[in-house]
C-alpha cells in the first residue's frame, strides 16, 4: 500500500496538512487576542491580511483544509469497513480531484483581490 506510492503520499500529505492547519490556527487566535491591546492594534494587523501573500496563503489554508477533510473521511471508510483498501487509491484521487476543485475556485475568487481589482 505505501513503497513511495498513492498511500505514502497520502500520508505525507494529510501530516503537512495537519501542521498547516495548526499553524493557521495558532495565527487566527493570536490574530483575535490583539483585541485586548486596542482597536488600533488589531486593525492595523488585520489591514495586513488584504495584502496578496496572506491571500494566497488563504487560498493554501483552503486546500490544506480540503485535502485533510476529505482524506481523513478516506482513512475512516479503509479503516471501518472490509473493504475500503482494496479502493484507496481511487479513493485517494478522487480527494485530490475535490481538493484541487475547491482550490481552483477559492484561486477564482481571489484573484481580484490579490490583483488589487477588488
Amino acid at each position: 500500500m505505501y513503497r513511495g506510492r498513492e498511500g505514502q503520499w497520502a500520508w505525507l500529505l494529510h501530516r503537512l496538512s495537519g501542521l498547516a492547519i495548526l499553524a493557521y490556527f495558532l495565527l487566527h487566535v493570536v490574530s483575535i487576542s490583539l483585541i485586548m491591546f486596542g482597536e488600533d492594534v488589531y486593525m492595523a494587523v488585520h489591514h495586513l491580511y488584504d495584502l496578496w501573500p496572506f491571500r494566497v496563503g488563504l487560498i493554501l489554508v483552503t486546500a490544506g483544509v480540503v485535502y485533510h477533510a476529505l482524506n481523513g473521511l478516506r482513512i475512516m471508510v479503509m479503516d471501518f469497513t472490509g473493504r475500503g483498501v482494496a479502493y484507496q487509491r481511487q479513493m485517494w484521487y478522487g480527494v485530490m480531484a475535490l481538493t484541487l476543485m475547491a482550490t481552483a475556485y477559492t484561486t477564482w475568487v481571489n484573484i481580484p483581490r490579490i490583483l488589487g481589482g477588488y
